[in-house]
């Protein structure tokens, strides 16, 4: 077998092939593993881990990566906007759903937005987070009976990996599937293996049904069970870099502790220049110090960093930055370097990435898991009445989930821009005020709503052009709405009793 794999090998390159899989002088040393990214996750992925945990605490780079990311990725939040096309039902689920977002963390630290700022974090920093739906009974007093509880990496072990207690199953990386691959359960830790503050119960596991868990993590290959840390290509480079620049700034401190040497030029015997006992000797400027012969004084003038210093540490941190996927200016929060337009074609890209990892990751793994969990909680309450709704659940259900607009450095030429847009067709004004991560239907209404306060008060803030204020026509408008809602549920009640 060893004869012919050698056999292929120099049959390959002397028929040429791909250079990138030749054997020659400089890909001597180049053997990368062949295994899948799974068995490498499953060996290498606690440690590694660890070590971006470590760098986020320690270094401020990595720190900053991580809080501009998040910033970036979800800011206040990525919202949703029903898409029921009845007004009053819409408002009425907008409403409760806004509500919720305070009693969303089982922790009782932050909101539902703040989990997903604290799930975008985890995700940057080990490439997966956990979130578990937990009921709640009626008399704890939640809006909604339900709340998400978020558990990091580390609280599913990667080394849990044999045949489930089901025939058939299967459990892989703390992850159970059944006979045609499907994911049926998570075997949690029930505390955190590495926190010695929480006792008891240490190293039990717990069986939790996949339906009762969000799993967030962005696979870079097929087949992927676990995440993979954003700072894998970057931690080596990260750890060098620090100890570099302590080791220069090591330097430049032992340096700076030495003002002046004084040289006896006619021997050692000769007392040293001292000062007297109870003086000081100390240099001021128009000093005059009066030497004993042969003495000598040399000022200390240490080495200076040199021109190489900041060109490394640039380029150094330019490789970081494309690992981690960030603008150099993110990364280190040096805007000096690059001009406008440099600057603005770097964060449409990074905002090309955001945007594409904010519908496929974010929106796709969490926010429509938990809009329809909550929803079907919210009915089964009694906190959502909706008529028909389980024959319309696909039709309540609808969302668009709208993230933070981004902000430029010009708004006023992007302002024109999108109103030129608007006039000439190209695009909708529901469209336009979506990308601010506004609801349009919403947003009409408060502004029906204070163009009536105003009217009623005498007051008129409109700039010529701006759309007419709400008046009767308006009013019968919303009239109308709310007796063709009317309609539709009279209307599916009698279907449902058909």
């Amino acid at each position: 077998m060893a004869t012919m794999k050698g056999f292929r090998k120099r049959l390959g390159a002397w028929v040429g092939g791909f250079e990138a899989a030749l054997g020659n002088r400089r890909l001597k040393g180049f053997r990368p593993a062949r295994a899948h990214v799974n068995a490498l996750l499953a060996a290498a992925g606690p440690e590694m881990n660890a070590r971006a945990r470590w760098l986020v605490r320690n270094n401020g780079y990595a720190a900053n990566a991580v809080e501009s990311w998040a910033a970036n990725a979800v800011g206040d939040g990525i919202k949703p906007s029903a898409r029921i096309a009845q007004p009053r039902h819409k408002l009425r689920i907008q409403e409760l759903f806004l509500d919720w977002t305070d009693e969303a963390d089982a922790e009782g630290l932050t909101d539902f937005y703040g989990l997903q700022r604290r799930v975008a974090r985890e995700v940057f920093i080990t490439g997966e987070a956990f979130l578990r739906f937990r009921p709640r009974r009626p008399t704890d007093g939640l809006r909604v009976p339900l709340q998400l509880q978020m558990m990091p990496t580390e609280m599913l072990p990667t080394e849990m990996n044999r045949p489930a207690d089901i025939d058939g199953h299967v459990i892989r990386q703390g992850i159970e599937f059944d006979r045609i691959g499907r994911r049926v359960a998570y075997h949690f830790y029930r505390r955190h293996p590495s926190d010695p503050t929480e006792p008891g119960l240490k190293g039990e596991k717990v069986r939790v049904p996949a339906s009762d868990v969000i799993h967030v993590l962005d696979p870079v290959e097929a087949g992927q069970l676990r995440g993979v840390s954003r700072f894998a290509p970057a931690i080596v480079k990260l750890l060098m870099l620090d100890q570099y620049d302590d080791a220069e700034l090591d330097r430049k401190k032992v340096a700076a502790l030495y003002a002046m040497f004084v040289t006896n030029a006619l021997g050692e015997d000769e007392a040293p220049l001292m000062p007297e006992e109870g003086d000081d000797l100390e240099v001021v400027p128009g000093s005059i110090v009066n030497l004993l012969p042969g003495q000598g004084v040399t000022v200390a003038s240490p080495a200076d960093s040199g021109a190489t210093y900041e060109p490394f540490q640039f380029r150094t941190l330019m490789q970081v930055a494309a690992s981690l996927g960030l603008p150099y200016a993110y990364l280190t929060g040096d805007v000096a370097r690059g001009n406008f337009s440099n600057s603005r074609l770097s964060l449409m890209e990074f905002r090309r990435r955001v945007s594409s990892w904010q519908h496929s990751v974010m929106v796709y793994q969490m926010c429509l898991p938990v809009w329809q969990r909550w929803m079907d909680t919210a009915l089964l309450a009694g906190a959502l009445p909706l008529p028909s709704y389980e024959r319309r659940r696909a039709e309540y259900q609808a969302c668009a989930w709208l993230p933070t607009k981004w902000d430029w450095v010009d708004p006023l030429k992007d302002t024109n821009a999108e109103l030129a847009q608007i006039s000439a067709g190209l695009k909708s004004r529901t469209q336009a005020v979506s990308e601010r991560g506004y609801d349009a239907e919403t947003l009409d209404r408060e502004i029906a709503a204070e163009r009536a306060r105003e009217r009623k008060l005498g007051l008129d803030f409109r700039q010529p052009g701006a759309p007419a204020s709400s008046g009767p026509a308006a009013q019968g408008r919303s009239e109308r709405d709310n007796d063709d809602d009317d309609d539709d549920d009279a209307r599916a009640v009698r279907e449902d009793r058909d």
